[in-house]
C-alpha cells in the first residue's frame, strides 16, 4: 500500500515536470521557427539624425577599456553627433590618464557597492540632457563601424528602445564557443523570433540604445545590483514600449573562457531571473487578462523558462534513461520531447557554428551543465552583491572580421 502511494506521488511529480518542460519547449520551438523568416524593418517617419551618448561603464577594466574607447571613435556616423563616455569605477590612475588623452569624456565614479545602474545614473547626472539617445556598451564591447548609423534608422522609425546584434568577440576556448553559441541561440529565439512574432525583442545589457530622456527617467527608478537590464526590459513592456532588434547592427562581446567565470556569470543571471519572476510574473498575467498586454506577459514568461543549457542537459539525461532503462509507456513521450528540444537548437544555431571547432567544444557541455546546476543550488543571495566578470580579450579577431568585410 505504502509503495503504491509512493509510486503515485512520483508519477504525479513526473507529469508536472513533463508538463512544465513541454510548455517551455513548445514556446521556444515556435519562436525558433519564427526566427527562420525575414524580418521587415519599419520605415523611418523622420529624417533627423540624433545625438548619441555612447556610455561605457566599467569596473576595474584597465586591460580592455583603452582599446574599446579608441574603437568607438571610428564610427561612420557624423563625429559631432556622438560622444564616447568612459565611466571609470576603480580604474588605475595611469588608465585614467591615458583615457583623458583621447577625444572622449571621462566620468570617474566610486560607490560603497558598485553597480552598473549606479554608474549610469551618476553619469547622466553629470552629462546633463544634451543628447537624444543613450547607447550602452560594456567595457569589452567593440562596434562595427556602421553600428550607430543602423541603430539610428530604428529611432527615426519611432522606436524608443533598440537592441543591436551582440556576437562573440572571441572563440578561443571551448567555454567561449559554447557561450557564443548560447548567445546566438538567444538572438535567434528571443530577439529576431520575438520581433517576427510581433512582440518586443529581449535586451541583453549592452549593445543597446534608448531615447535619452526616457532612459534617464527610467533608470532613476532602477536600483538593481544585478540584472538591471531584465528590470528595464520588463518595465518597458509593462508600459507599452516596444523594443526593436537590429539583426545587422553588430556589437562584439567577450565570451567567458574559464569554468569559474562561467559559473559566477550564470549564478548572477539565474538569481536575477528568479528575482524578476517573483516580482513580475503574476503582475504580467493580471495585465494580460485585464488589459490585453501580451508583450508584458510574453516578456515575464521568459523568467519562467529554464536556461537553455539546463534544458538540454536535463532532457539529454532523461532521453538516455528513457531509451535504455525506463520501460514505461511515458518513456516515448520523453523521447519525443527531447527530439523537439534538439530540433529547436538545431534550427536556432547559426550555420557558422557547424564546424569541427564547435564539435570539439560540445565535449564541454556536460561540464557546463554541471556548473549551471551548481549555480542553481548556490543562487541564493547572488543578486544582493556585485559579481564582477573580468575581461581580458583583445579585439584581434574582430579587426580581422572587419577587414574581411571591407
Amino acid at each position: 500500500m505504502a509503495m503504491d502511494i509512493i509510486l503515485t506521488i512520483l508519477n504525479i511529480i513526473q507529469w508536472v515536470f513533463f508538463t512544465y518542460l513541454l510548455i517551455t519547449t513548445l514556446y521556444i520551438f515556435i519562436f525558433a521557427l519564427a526566427g527562420l523568416f525575414k524580418y521587415k524593418k519599419p520605415k523611418p517617419i523622420d529624417d533627423k539624425k540624433r545625438k548619441y551618448a555612447v556610455m561605457i561603464p566599467g569596473y576595474k577594466e584597465d586591460e580592455v577599456i583603452l582599446e574599446v574607447c579608441e574603437d568607438a571613435l571610428h564610427q561612420d556616423y557624423p563625429r559631432e553627433l556622438y560622444d564616447v563616455i568612459a565611466i571609470c569605477d576603480s580604474y588605475k590612475p595611469e588608465t585614467i590618464a591615458a583615457l583623458k588623452k583621447l577625444p572622449i569624456k571621462v566620468v570617474e565614479v566610486s560607490f560603497d557597492k558598485s553597480t552598473k545602474s549606479k554608474a549610469l545614473n551618476k553619469t547622466m547626472e553629470v552629462l546633463g540632457d544634451d543628447y537624444d539617445v543613450a547607447l550602452i556598451l560594456d567595457a569589452d564591447n567593440l562596434m562595427e563601424e556602421d553600428f550607430i548609423t543602423k541603430m539610428d534608422e530604428s529611432f527615426r522609425a519611432g522606436f524608443k528602445a533598440v537592441q543591436g546584434h551582440r556576437v562573440a568577440k572571441n572563440t578561443d576556448s571551448n567555454f567561449a564557443i559554447l557561450d557564443a553559441v548560447s548567445e546566438d541561440i538567444n538572438n535567434h529565439i528571443f530577439r529576431k523570433g520575438s520581433r517576427i512574432m510581433g512582440v518586443s525583442s529581449a535586451i541583453i545589457g549592452s549593445g543597446m540604445a534608448f531615447e535619452y530622456t526616457f532612459f534617464k527617467k527610467m533608470m532613476s527608478e532602477v536600483h538593481a545590483i544585478g540584472g538591471f537590464d531584465k528590470e528595464i526590459d520588463l518595465k518597458m513592456c509593462r508600459d507599452g514600449i516596444t523594443i526593436e532588434y537590429i539583426e545587422d547592427a553588430y556589437c562584439y562581446d567577450e565570451k567567458v573562457q574559464k569554468a569559474e567565470v562561467f559559473q559566477n556569470q550564470r549564478r548572477r543571471w539565474l538569481s536575477a531571473q528568479i528575482v524578476y519572476f517573483k516580482r513580475f510574473f503574476f503582475k504580467s498575467f493580471v495585465a494580460l487578462i485585464t488589459k490585453g498586454n501580451v508583450d508584458f506577459f510574453n516578456k515575464a514568461f521568459h523568467t519562467f523558462l529554464p536556461p537553455r543549457i539546463l534544458l538540454l542537459g536535463f532532457m539529454g539525461m532523461i532521453f538516455f534513461i528513457s531509451l535504455f532503462f525506463y520501460p514505461h509507456p511515458m518513456a516515448i513521450l520523453w523521447i519525443k520531447l527531447f527530439i523537439l528540444v534538439f530540433i529547436t537548437f538545431v534550427i536556432s544555431i547559426p550555420r557558422k557554428f557547424y564546424n569541427a571547432q564547435t564539435l570539439k567544444a560540445i565535449i564541454s557541455l556536460p561540464k557546463g551543465f554541471f556548473l549551471m546546476f551548481l549555480s542553481l543550488l548556490k543562487v541564493r543571495g547572488a543578486n544582493q552583491k556585485f559579481l564582477h566578470t573580468k575581461h581580458t580579450s583583445t579585439g584581434t579577431n574582430v579587426k580581422n572580421i572587419k577587414n574581411q568585410k571591407k
